[in-house]
C-alpha cells in the first residue's frame, strides 16, 4: 500500500490539496511556465513512509510551495523493500516520477540504463562535506544525499542494569554479556532479517581497509574481480555465524522480523537486552513509550573497541526523462539547503552530509558521536563498490539464518558479485 501525504497545517489546507488527490501521471506542461506562471506539478516518490517520518518532509514541501506558487509537488510513499521494486518498475514502464529516493543498489542499475539526471548544476553542492563529495563522484552527479543514516546497538539500560551488566565495547565484552543472557534463558539479541546482521558483517569485514586508507584500491579489485567479497566478510559472517549457534539471537524468528518495525515493538516489550538496527529509529522508539531508559551505541565488533557502520542516506535522484525538470531541480536544491538538511536529519536521527552540519540532538543517540567524529567508520555502501553489496549480504544473512553453513554462503556470495562484474 502506498502513502500520499496530507497537510499538516489548516491554513495550507489549500497549498496542499494537490498532494491528497493525486493519481495517477500529471499532465505534461512546458518548462516556459515556470515563467508564464502556469501551476506545475511535480511527483515525489520515496521509501520514508512513517507519519513521524514525513513530518519533516512535509513541512520542506510546504514552504517551497509557498515560495514557488507556481510549483506543485506530490509526494508518494512505500514501504521497505516495495518501494525498490515499484520504482524500477514504474522506471521501466516510462511512468517514473520526477524525483525519488534511490539507494547504493538502485543507483547501479537506473545509471547502467541513464534514467538519472545530471545534478552537478546544483549550487548547494559544494555545502557538502569532502567525504560525501567524493561518494558522489567527479563530474556528472546523479543523486545527493540529505542525510548520513548509522547503525548501532541500542541497550536496554534499565535490564542491564537489573542484572549488573554494562553496555559492551568490545566483541568479547559483548560476547560476554550475551552468554551472561543466554544462561539465564533470555535471547539477548533482537535481529530482522534485512540490516542487522549485514551490517555487522560489513563492520568487522572492513573496518581496517578504512582505518588504513585502502578502500579505494581494495573496492577497485573488487569490482574488477581481482579479489572477492569473502575475502573481507568471511571474518564478520563468521561472528554473525557464531552468534546464531551460541543462541544470541532466534534465527527463526529474525527471518520473520521486518527492519524497524517488528523490531521495534519487540524491543519495547523490554525482554532482551539488545537490538541492532539503524540509528534513525531512535525516535519513533522513544515515541513508543517504552517503560525502560535506551541508548544507541557503537557497534562493539572489534577486538579493541567499537565502530559505526554510516551510509550517505535518503538519496535523491531526478529523472533523466522529467518533463519538469527545472522545477524538479529548484525543489531538489530548495531540500539541500542547509536549514533543511540540518532539521530533517535531526528528524531522522541521523548525521548531517553538509560542512559544519550536527548530528541529530535526539538524546539516545548521543553515544555515537564520538565514534564518528573520530573517524572509527566504514561506509556500508560505498559507492566506489560497483556491485550490489547491500542486497547481497541481506541475502547472505538471510541464508544463515535458515541454516546453511558459512562456506556455502560465501561461496554463494562470491559467485554472485562475479556475475555482476562488468568486463
Amino acid at each position: 500500500m502506498s502513502r500520499k501525504i496530507p497537510a499538516l497545517f489548516l491554513f495550507l489546507t489549500l497549498t496542499i490539496s494537490a498532494l491528497t488527490g493525486c493519481g495517477g501521471k500529471n499532465r505534461v506542461v512546458n518548462e516556459d511556465t515556470l515563467n508564464s506562471g502556469e501551476i506545475v506539478t511535480i511527483t515525489f516518490f520515496g521509501n520514508k513512509y512513517e507519519p513521524d517520518n514525513v513530518i519533516v518532509i512535509e513541512q520542506i514541501m510546504s514552504e517551497f510551495m509557498i515560495e514557488n506558487p507556481n510549483i506543485r509537488v506530490s509526494y508518494e510513499s512505500l514501504k521497505g523493500t516495495a518501494y525498490f521494486d515499484a520504482l524500477e518498475k514504474r522506471m521501466e514502464s516510462g511512468k517514473g516520477d520526477d524525483i525519488f529516493m534511490v539507494n547504493h543498489d538502485s543507483l547501479l542499475k537506473l545509471e547502467e540504463k541513464g534514467q538519472l539526471a545530471d545534478l552537478s548544476g546544483l549550487s548547494t553542492l559544494p555545502d557538502f562535506t569532502d567525504e560525501m563529495r567524493r561518494q558522489m563522484g567527479d563530474g556528472r552527479i546523479t543523486w545527493v544525499p540529505t542525510t548520513v543514516s548509522v547503525f548501532g546497538l541500542y541497550c536496554n539500560l534499565d535490564l542491564l542494569k537489573e542484572h549488573k551488566q554494562q553496555v559492551p565495547g568490545t566483541l568479547k565484552e559483548w560476547e560476554a554479556v550475551c552468554d551472561y543472557f543466554v544462561n539465564r534463558g533470555i535471547t539477548p539479541v533482537i535481529a530482522n532479517n534485512d540490516i542487522s546482521l549485514k551490517t555487522l558483517a560489513i563492520g568487522r569485514g572492513f573496518y581496517q581497509v578504512y582505518q588504513d586508507k585502502r578502500q579505494t584500491e581494495v573496492l577497485e579489485r573488487l569490482n574488477s574481480g581481482d579479489e572477492k567479497l569473502s575475502e573481507y566478510l568471511t571474518d564478520g559472517f563468521s561472528t554473525v555465524e557464531s552468534f546464531i549457534s551460541r543462541g544470541y539471537l532466534d534465527a527463526d524468528k529474525a527471518l520473520k522480523t521486518q527492519k524497524t518495525s517488528d523490531d521495534l515493538k519487540e524491543f519495547i516489550l523490554g525482554e532482551s537486552p539488545f537490538m541492532l538496527t539503524g540509528a534513525w529509529a531512535a525516535g519513533r522508539v522513544d515515541r513508543m513509550n517504552p517503560d525502560f531508559q535506551f541508548e544507541v551505541a557503537p557497534l562493539p565488533i572489534l577486538d579493541d573497541g567499537s565502530m559505526l557502520v554510516i551510509n550517505p542516506d535518503t538519496r535523491l535522484s531526478v529523472n533523466s526523462d522529467s518533463e519538469h525538470f527545472d522545477a524538479a531541480m529548484k525543489f531538489v536544491e530548495y531540500f539541500t539547503k542547509a536549514e533543511n538538511i540540518q532539521r530533517f536529519a535531526d528528524q531522522q536521527s541521523s548525521f548531517s552530509p553538509l560542512k559544519g552540519g550536527n548530528p541529530s540532538s535526539v538524546m539516545e543517540i548521543q553515544p555515537l558521536i564520538s565514534c564518528y567524529e573520530s573517524g572509527r567508520t566504514v561506509i556500508g555502501t560505498d559507492d566506489f563498490l560497483k556491485l550490489p553489496i547491500w542486497d547481497l549480504t541481506a541475502e547472505a544473512s538471510q541464508k544463515l539464518l535458515a541454516g546453511e553453513s558459512l562456506k556455502s554462503t560465501m561461496s554463494w556470495l562470491d559467485q554472485q558479485a562475479q556475475e555482476r562484474i562488468v568486463p
